[in-house]
């Protein structure tokens, strides 16, 4: 296979005007994909990014970035980008940095991230992105599992990363630093290097990215994607936004996690399109959507924390002439959020589903538009050969039978579907169960094929012999004025097994009260069967999440747990269905 001319046909089929016409081809696209093979050697910075976009629109600019704190502004065309990086690169190989070596990311939202990315897979480098929030102990963890050859960092991550590396004993061959520091080189000093450098033979599957997995269950798992994982395997993630090469897209997403690679840099890139990225320390969803409109944004990623903050917003003040697309990706957005923006854009958030392991898997795709049903997470990409699975690997074809979401494999090995948990054998073993990968992630699929999410299969609460989805409940919650957000989890119960506990964040202008919690449960028993309704609420001010927005409810129930080890009978602010007569004396 002609990689390259894959590409070509794929911003073809992007520019289709037709979505009817787009969706087979989208569909035949797949097909053909999935049943050719591929070449030994591929490198996508080389083939695609200046071959393909750098020799056809050298001048296209392909970054726009914005610094929402300073007012700063900086754009980058595609010739532009292509030099940074290999200035880095050749900086990088003047210190025995070679391809296989690793390079820890610890940057936050500005250019010099996206030319350490495409430097990163020019060079064969094993791009490991590390969140700016990370703490030493964090770090300690990272560090001993797999030490730095290289670390690039921003000046405020600097002291982390010297207490981690002097705990570890770690010793880059490279430390670089966006400012000015002892024993660390400036980037800026990247600029006495040659804007050419040649491009690593890596293989089809060579190993090229090791993502630390966000910890909703445990430590954090290496998860390991190669040469043509991630950047071909993200067509499925560019076909399901619905880029298009002369598009303007941003993602609400931090560097350090899958997310920012999926949607800040191949999607787009692939597509030949434009990126918008804007800095910020706290996130102002009237200045972040000011910069949105400014730029004329077309496509729009966000995690369901930014939908639900933006729709809480005066919409009505702000241009969105230019948005063509909205998504969301990281847990099922709530049926309000999308009405809400749908009722003052135009425009309608679609849900896609996918993981640190996959690219987009499940979703909404364009065409989907005038179709998608409101809470559906969509239909399955024809990358992937998706279905449902039981405990025991057994393939579940009944409709509204709740399952497994597995990949099946004896069919086609999805091209966006990571390599190994790296080091891990065991989880290996735990995940891939008879030609099935296992995601970890429970669903059920109507009778016209629309899939709609339940949770994680650790996040599914088992209240009575009946299985709650937490999401389901969230969603329900968030129906009142009064709740801003909700977290809920199952919590530890002698005769249920499981309570269903709600953690409610209250809009601004509502206060924590006995009667609000009333009114709550009351809403609740309105919405939701009985065995769904919260027996617990408590008003929190916050809720854990990892830095792409989930929420993390294995913290919340390891919270529970400690609580009934202390016998703590209950927390501040915390209220019980039993609490109150007219509500337990129906059960």
């Amino acid at each position: 296979m002609d990689l390259q001319s894959t590409f070509k046909q794929a911003m073809d089929i992007a520019k289709k005007p037709d979505d009817r016409e787009k969706a087979q081809a989208v569909e035949d696209f797949f097909r053909e994909v999935n049943s050719t093979s591929f070449p030994e050697h591929f490198n996508w910075a080389k083939e695609i990014f200046e071959d393909l976009h750098v020799a056809r629109q050298g001048d296209k600019t392909a970054l726009i970035w914005a610094d929402m704190e300073s007012g700063e502004e900086r754009s980058y065309t595609y010739s532009q980008m292509a030099d940074k990086a290999n200035r880095l690169l050749n900086y990088l190989r003047r210190f025995g940095v070679e391809k296989g070596h690793n390079m820890y990311m610890m940057t936050p939202i500005v250019p010099e991230t996206w030319f350490a990315n495409l430097a990163s897979v020019k060079g064969g480098l094993i791009a490991v992105p590390t969140a700016t929030t990370m703490t030493v102990r964090e770090l300690q963890f990272r560090f001993e599992t797999y030490p730095p050859d290289v670390v690039v960092a921003d000046a405020a991550s600097v002291p982390t990363i010297d207490e981690a590396l002097d705990k570890t004993g770690a010793s880059p061959k490279v430390k670089l630093i966006l400012g000015q520091k002892q024993g660390w080189t400036s980037f800026a000093e990247l600029d006495q290097e040659s804007e050419s450098a040649e491009a690593a033979p890596t293989k089809c599957d060579d190993l090229l990215f090791c993502f630390f997995t966000s910890g909703t269950t445990g430590l954090p798992k290496r998860v390991g994607h190669t040469a043509t994982s991630y950047p071909v395997g993200h067509l499925s993630t560019a076909m399901m936004i619905g880029i298009r090469p002369d598009d303007i897209h941003h993602n609400l997403s931090a560097p350090g996690w899958a997310k920012w690679a999926w949607s800040s840099f191949f999607a787009p890139f692939n597509m030949g399109a434009t990126v918008a990225g804007f800095f910020f320390k706290a996130l102002d969803g009237n200045k972040y959507l000011d910069y949105v409109s400014k730029y004329k944004v077309s496509t729009f990623c966000a995690p369901p924390t930014g939908w639900r903050m933006f729709v809480r917003m005066e919409l009505e003040r702000f241009d969105f002439s230019a948005l063509r697309h909205s998504v969301s990706a990281g847990e099922p957005l709530n049926p309000e959020a999308i009405q809400t923006w749908k009722k003052h854009t135009g425009d309608v958030i679609r849900d896609f589903f996918g993981q640190t392991e996959s690219t987009a898997m499940i979703g909404n795709a364009p065409w989907m538009k005038e179709t998608m049903r409101t809470g559906s997470f969509g239909v399955p990409s024809p990358m992937y050969d998706v279905t449902l699975a039981d405990d025991e690997a057994n393939e579940i074809k009944e409709v509204n039978e709740t399952g497994h979401i597995v990949v099946r494999l004896d069919r086609w090995r999805a091209i966006g579907l990571f390599t190994e948990y790296i080091g891990n054998p065991k989880k290996m073993q735990e995940v891939f169960v008879n030609n099935f990968y296992y995601t970890g992630d429970r669903a059920y699929v109507d009778e016209d094929g629309y899939w709609w999410f339940v949770g994680r299969a650790d996040d599914v609460i088992k209240s009575s012999d009946f299985r709650v989805g937490p999401f389901e409940v969230e969603s329900a919650m968030v129906e009142h004025p009064a709740v801003a957000e909700s977290a809920v989890v199952g919590v530890p119960d002698p005769e249920r097994y499981q309570l269903v506990k709600a953690y409610v964040i209250l809009s601004k202008g509502y206060e924590p009260s006995k009667d609000l919690a009333l009114e709550l449960f009351k809403h609740s028993m309105q919405i939701l069967p009985k065995f769904k309704i919260p027996r617990i609420l408590q008003f929190v001010e916050e809720v854990p999440k990892t830095i792409s927005g989930k929420i993390r409810r294995i913290e919340l129930r390891e919270n529970e747990h400690k609580k009934q080890d202390k016998g703590t009978d209950r927390d501040k602010e915390e209220y019980f269905y039993w609490d109150f007569p007219e509500l337990s004396s129906k059960n």
